[in-house]
C-alpha cells in the first residue's frame, strides 16, 4: 500500500520563511536553510520551497537560498515561484530540486506543462494551483493568490493534468492559515477529477486535522502544512505516530 506523505511547505519571502493567513499579513518565520535542515532530519517525506513574491514581482526565483536550502536536505525537494520557462525549469533543477510546481507560468502558457513535461518527464512537473469560491464555483487563483484568472478550478486542473502535470497541489485559500481543517470538500472534487497524486494545503491546524484529511478523502496523497510545523505545535514524529495508530499506511 503507498504511504501517505507529510510534506512542510517554506513560503519564502527575501530570502526569509515567512507565514500569513489567506495569503495575507506575511510575519517572518525563520531561515529557508535552517528550517529545511530541521525537517529533512526529522521524518517530513518531502519538502516544498515557494518564493512566493517571485511571480508577482515579475523576477525569476532567488537561486542562492535555493542552491544553499538543496545543499540541507537529503529527502524530495518540490520548488515554485516565477516559473515561466522550460529554461526556469531547467535553472532550479540544477539548483537540487526534484520537482518544480509551476502556477502562473502555466496560466499564461498552458504549453509550459508540455514542453517541461516532454523535457524532464510528467513526474518533474507539479502543478500548484491556489483555489478560492467565487461566485458559486472554486475559481483559480495566480501571482500568488492575489489575481482572480476567471479559470474554473477543476477543469484546468483536469486539463492540465491531460497537457502533462504529474502531480497537483491544491492549494485553499479559504482555508489557509486558518487552521480549522483541510478544505475537504474542494479536494474530494479534485481527486475525483484526475488520477495524479493529489497534495493537500490549507488549513491544518492539528493532528486531528491530518487524521480527518486522510480519512475523509482516502484518495489524496499527501498533507502539506507550513507554521504549525514551523512553529513547533505539530511534531512530525508525533504526526505519523497518529496516522500509524490510526490505520493510515505512512513512512515511520
Amino acid at each position: 500500500m503507498i504511504t501517505k506523505r507529510i510534506i512542510p511547505c517554506l513560503d519564502v519571502k527575501d530570502g526569509r520563511v515567512v507565514k500569513g493567513v489567506n495569503f495575507k499579513s506575511l510575519g517572518d518565520v525563520a531561515s529557508p536553510v535552517d528550517l529545511a535542515r530541521r525537517y529533512s532530519e526529522s521524518g517530513a517525506d518531502e519538502l516544498v520551497f515557494y518564493d512566493i513574491t517571485a511571480s508577482a514581482e515579475g523576477r525569476a526565483l532567488f537561486t542562492d537560498i535555493l542552491c544553499e536550502t538543496a545543499k540541507s536536505v537529503f529527502i524530495p525537494l518540490t520548488v515554485g515561484g516565477g516559473i515561466n520557462s522550460v529554461g526556469d525549469f531547467d535553472r532550479v533543477l540544477k539548483c537540487g530540486a526534484d520537482k518544480v510546481s509551476v502556477n502562473s507560468g502555466a496560466v499564461r502558457d498552458p504549453s509550459l506543462i508540455t514542453e517541461a513535461a516532454k523535457l524532464y518527464g510528467s513526474q518533474c512537473v507539479v502543478l500548484s494551483c491556489d483555489i478560492k469560491r467565487k461566485d458559486g464555483e472554486f475559481r483559480v487563483f495566480s501571482k500568488g493568490g492575489r489575481e482572480d484568472t476567471g479559470l474554473e478550478a477543476i477543469s484546468w486542473i483536469k486539463r492540465c493534468v491531460v497537457l502533462g502535470a504529474g502531480e497537483v497541489v491544491v492549494n485553499s485559500i479559504d482555508t489557509d492559515g486558518v487552521k480549522h481543517g483541510f478544505d475537504t470538500e474542494l479536494l474530494d472534487a479534485v481527486c475525483r477529477a484526475v488520477n495524479v497524486p493529489v497534495i493537500a494545503s490549507g488549513g491544518a491546524g492539528s493532528i486531528k486535522d491530518f487524521i480527518d484529511l486522510f480519512n475523509n478523502v482516502p484518495e489524496i496523497d499527501a498533507g502539506l502544512a507550513a507554521s504549525v510545523f514551523h512553529f513547533g505545535e505539530i511534531k512530525i514524529s508525533d504526526l505519523k505516530k497518529a496516522m500509524y495508530d490510526n490505520g493510515i499506511p505512512v513512512r515511520l
